[in-house]
């Protein structure tokens, strides 16, 4: 079993996306995602879940968690999202970072199309990583 951990700032917006996006994709034999936040927010944005609810997954229930050296240690994959340095470099987990927007403040137009970059790269990494 492949755990994959995305990780951003928060953990109330990116992150979110991705993991939800991944759990729903990905073949739940071979891979599963968690996320995190370098400083984890008090609940999910607003227009995230709404965004994601729009698209058919329910991320109302998620709840920020703190990004630590030892959940990533857990990972075989650790893809970030604007944490830059504050993101953990832990041996023998591969790293990668997509380069999105924070969805924090915009407008529900702009977190739309943040949710589909979000899953387009999922998408890509699944077909990519044949997860």
């Amino acid at each position: 079993m492949i755990t994959v951990l995305f990780a951003c700032v928060h953990n109330a917006g990116r992150s979110q996306m991705a993991a939800a996006w991944f759990n729903a994709l990905a073949n739940p034999a071979k891979a599963r995602a968690t996320s995190a936040g370098t400083h984890p927010g008090s609940h999910v944005h607003a227009s995230v879940v709404e965004a994601m609810r729009e698209a058919g997954i329910d991320v109302a229930g998620a709840r920020p968690q703190r990004l630590t050296d030892a959940l990533a240690s857990q990972a075989q994959w650790l893809i970030t999202m604007g944490c830059g340095e504050a993101c953990p470099v832990v041996p023998g987990v591969k790293r990668e970072d997509w380069p999105i927007d924070d969805p924090a403040t915009l407008p529900i137009a702009r977190v739309r199309e943040i949710r589909d970059e979000i899953r387009t790269r999922v998408e890509a990494f699944l077909e990519r990583e044949r997860l």
